[in-house]
């Protein structure tokens, strides 16, 4: 195993001998696992913090035992990538970062949609309702 980093497709990901020298389809394979695993742990945090927001607006509870299993998960996820990137493998740091780059993109967009949904600006969710709204002035309500 390298401590510096290299480039190539026999690297040893996470466990032994995977995807070693399987050939350049493993090596993918393993890259595209590594992404998603990243991408997941971006969605475990956007979901977690949500959660966590709905409810403390409602004023209810926040449902500690959820919470806790979710930030579990992404502790989980988030060392498996760390072991993954200790592979010292450049496709397997680029894997990684595109991951959580492409699963910051698509949670907080759910996120911010989810937000303007749930406050009424949304399309077919009553838009133009709410604090965005713009008073008629006096001159249009004289005419």
């Amino acid at each position: 195993m390298s401590s510096s980093l290299f480039w190539g497709d026999r690297a040893v990901v996470l466990f032994p001998g995977w995807p070693g020298a399987r050939g350049l389809g493993s090596y993918l394979l393993s890259l595209l696992f590594v992404l998603a695993l990243a991408a997941l742990a971006e969605a475990l945090h956007a979901v977690s913090a949500h959660v966590a927001h709905r409810w403390r607006r409602r004023g209810a509870v926040v449902p500690a035992l959820l919470l806790t299993a979710v930030h579990a998960a992404r502790m989980g996820a988030a060392y498996l990538l760390m072991l993954a990137v200790m592979s010292y493998n450049g496709g397997v740091l680029l894997a990684a970062v595109a991951g959580h780059a492409l699963g910051f993109l698509l949670t907080r967009s759910w996120a911010a949609r989810a937000e303007e949904l749930e406050a009424g600006h949304g399309a077919g969710a009553g838009a133009g309702r709410g604090r965005d709204r713009v008073p008629p002035s006096d001159d249009a309500a004289k005419a």
